[in-house]
């Protein structure tokens, strides 16, 4: 792991040392300088060319979205359209050959474009350094910069698993120090090819590339681009690096989106980056429909504040590695665990009002991280060097000590139901079921060799009632497994207010629901007299990813349900007393899931899924918690023996063949059993070593031995992981069961 993270930031130092000498040298090389006038605009001190040969000229047509053109035109409607006459009141200034361009002045209603023809994105050579130094560009019909045609050193259809280097992309920028630059641009909404549906132009950014694109400050590093965007701020259609200098944003959508879907890569290396998005009626602070990789900088980002968005969004790993990071929203999308650098991620339980304070102390009272957020929130992300794993934290908003009640393990003791799993009762981990299930004890370096105490309440649910007036906890500690902390309200205790806690479907919780059907929402009570209007009901995916839904209680009489989700999932639902009632405080939370499995560490797109799923869905194998399969986790001699017995329901038996099996243990019948028919034979010192990890290899010779017995065929070399002398994981267990079935 520290090897690592050491390779993963000693990229990232190179990375930018990289765009630092492209920076410097692209300042001193030669440049043609374009200055920009809404009186003419001059190249190299004289009048630019008209002719569309020339490396820069303008005069070309500026492309937009027309006005009263009829639905066989595009996707637009007629707020997305313009006149010929706004359109043509734009000058466009086109750079059509490579090299360095550096560009200053104004132009009131213009638009700067790079087009080097169709055959630029194979050409190495066809890219172009843009320094800006003091300009200022406004559209009223389309993106402000746009580059069509230059280098793309990647495919679009290439996963780069969120990291690029973009130092040779045909789209460089760079701001160069000491300017001001200014970009007010609007969009082009889809205009389709004639008589087609397919698209012909579609720009969503004020700040566009339809290529790989790269940003860069001076060797100081102390410019600026503003940009102000009428939809999207900064696009690129596949990826896009910010490297230094200062970068500010303000979107009526997003603030920054990069759209290939599965691909694209949005790469933050350095410099400085305040986004604030959603201004209209949505809107992400950094989308991206791919990756985001935060390896430095400081970013300080903001959603919408009245739809399900959030200050950070991407459809793939958000891998946090350096750098700091302030991310405000209704819903930030979920860290990736691979980050290399500490995180947090705070889930409150109602709507915080905007000019809220956050802070953030450790045990002695030092502040580690304050931010006063200008919007209403629900979500906070917040990442920097000075975040320390196994360190407790203090959270404060407005001066008012909180508490969480859930964190990225589950819930925490009390008041907090867990779903039930459909179609049978499940089994809390470590409980040993009566007929053919397996279970073992949670993997660790030592299993307790005894019996296994089942849970009070076998099913996974928590009883409501009194257990809900358990108090959260107000000592946040990040360590390797936990980052996220929900259900964050005031403390009772630093508030002075008088906690509560909540009941739904009359004490009976949220209960699981099969695919394709709704988790059922038909009552919220509270332990005390709190108005209606102060109750506020949300549910979020766990991980936060794709769903997001809040409403006051009052807003949701007599439809309950209306709130819940109808899609595949794990859910949490989160009833709170909103802030700012001066009398009570108080939530209650709920874990359930629709269809797929309820941990959190497993996803669709992982390779053990379908096959921990097909187990679980048997009663065969659960999680290491309520919310946790533990995927990575070793599996002991023991705990595979055991596995195995159970789901081939074997009778077993108790034998003397090992001096380490106590017996009346767990996993002794069936150590038994594998003893008694040939298919363990420990390490011919009378030993069976229950404890130790079980490698692929001594797998395949326990199934080759089991086949024999059966008198089946297996083909083992195709089960087993390429690294046979590694230990077996409990995914890769899930895998070789599953073929067992």
């Amino acid at each position: 792991m520290l090897l690592k993270r050491t390779t993963m930031l000693m990229l990232a130092i190179v990375l930018a040392l990289t765009t630092m000498i492209q920076a410097v040298s692209a300042q001193s090389a030669e440049q043609t300088v374009i200055t920009l006038s809404d009186a003419g605009v001059t190249v190299d001190g004289q009048a630019a060319s008209t002719n569309a040969s020339s490396a820069v000229y303008t005069g070309a047509d500026i492309v937009y979205y027309e006005s009263g053109r009829g639905s066989s035109y595009g996707e637009g409607t007629e707020s997305d359209a313009h006149s010929a006459e706004e359109a043509a009141a734009h000058t466009v200034v086109t750079i059509t050959e490579p090299g360095t361009y550096r560009v200053s002045g104004q132009l009131s209603k213009g638009q700067l474009a790079i087009d080097l023809g169709k055959e630029a994105a194979s050409d190495p050579d066809a890219r172009v350094t843009l320094i800006l130094d003091g300009a200022d560009i406004t559209s009223t019909v389309a993106p402000g910069v746009i580059f069509y045609n230059v280098y793309e050193p990647y495919s679009d259809t290439e996963d780069t698993k969120g990291v690029v280097d973009l130092s040779k992309a045909g789209a460089q920028v760079i701001i160069a120090d000491g300017s001001v630059n200014t970009v007010n641009g609007s969009y082009v909404a889809k205009i389709y090819k004639e008589g087609t549906t397919s698209k012909l132009h579609k720009y969503d950014g004020a700040f566009y590339s339809k290529m790989s694109m790269n940003i860069s400050g001076g060797a100081a590093g102390t410019g600026e681009l503003r940009i102000t965007a009428a939809n999207e701020g900064l696009d690129s259609e596949l990826h896009l690096a910010l490297n230094s200098g200062n970068v500010y944003i303000s979107a009526q959508d997003d603030g920054i989106n990069t759209n290939e879907d599965g691909i694209s890569v949005t790469s933050i290396n350095g410099g400085y980056l305040y986004v604030n998005a959603g201004l209209g009626a949505e809107g992400d602070g950094i989308d991206s429909n791919g990756y985001l990789t935060v390896n430095g900088g400081t970013i300080v980002t903001m959603s919408n504040e009245r739809s399900p968005d959030g200050g950070i969004d991407a459809d793939k790993a958000i891998l946090i590695n350096g750098g700091t990071v302030t991310a405000v929203g209704t819903r930030n999308d979920a860290v990736s665990q691979d980050s290399k650098q500490t995180y947090m991620e705070l889930a409150f339980a109602s709507t915080q009002a905007a000019g809220s304070v956050i802070e953030l102390t450790d045990a002695d009272g030092n502040e580690i991280f304050s931010h006063t957020a200008e919007k209403a929130f629900q979500s906070v992300t917040f990442s920097s060097s000075q975040l320390k794993l196994d360190t407790e934290y203090h959270l404060y908003v407005n001066g008012v000590q909180q508490q969480y009640t859930g964190n990225a393990s589950g819930m925490m003791g009390g008041g907090f139901g867990g779903g039930n799993r459909p179609q049978g009762g499940g089994l809390g981990e470590g409980t040993r079921p009566e007929t053919g299930g397996m279970n073992g004890p949670a993997p660790t370096d030592n299993p307790p060799t005894g019996d296994f105490t089942p849970p009070v309440n076998t099913n996974g649910s928590e009883p409501d009632g009194d257990a809900a007036n358990v108090a959260g906890s107000t000592a946040f500690i990040v360590t390797e497994a936990v980052s996220s902390f929900s259900g964050i309200s005031q403390a009772s205790d630093a508030s002075g207010k008088t906690r509560v806690s909540f009941t739904v479907n009359n004490g009976a919780g949220i209960q699981n629901a099969a695919t394709g059907q709704q988790a059922v929402l038909e009552q919220i009570a509270a332990s005390a007299a709190v108005p209606e209007q102060d109750i506020q009901v949300t549910v979020t995916d766990v991980p936060s990813e794709n769903y997001s839904e809040t409403k006051l209680l009052s807003e949701l009489q007599g439809s309950l349900s209306d709130i819940m989700p109808k899609t595949d999932g794990q859910y949490r639902l989160t009833v709170a007393v909103v802030s700012t009632n001066e009398t009570y405080t108080g939530v209650s939370q709920w874990l359930f899931t629709i269809g797929g499995l309820p941990f959190t560490d497993l996803n669709p797109a992982d390779p053990a899924y379908q096959a921990v799923k097909a187990l679980y869905d048997k009663g065969l194998m659960v999680g290491t918690g309520s919310s946790s399969f533990s995927p990575n986790a070793s599996v002991t001699r023991a705990m595979a023996i055991t596995t195995l017995g159970r789901l081939l329901g074997v009778e077993a038996a108790e034998s003397s063949a090992f001096n380490d099996v106590a017996a009346g243990s767990w996993y002794s019948g069936y150590v038994g059993w594998a003893a008694d028919n040939g298919i363990v034979v420990g390490n011919g010192k009378g030993l069976f070593l229950p404890n130790q990890p079980l490698t692929a290899e001594q797998m395949g010779l326990i199934l080759s031995r089991y086949a024999e017995l059966a008198n089946i065929e297996l083909s083992i070399d195709e089960l087993l992981p390429d690294q046979e002398e590694q230990s077996l994981t409990r995914a890769e267990l899930a895998i070789i069961l599953n073929e067992l079935l």
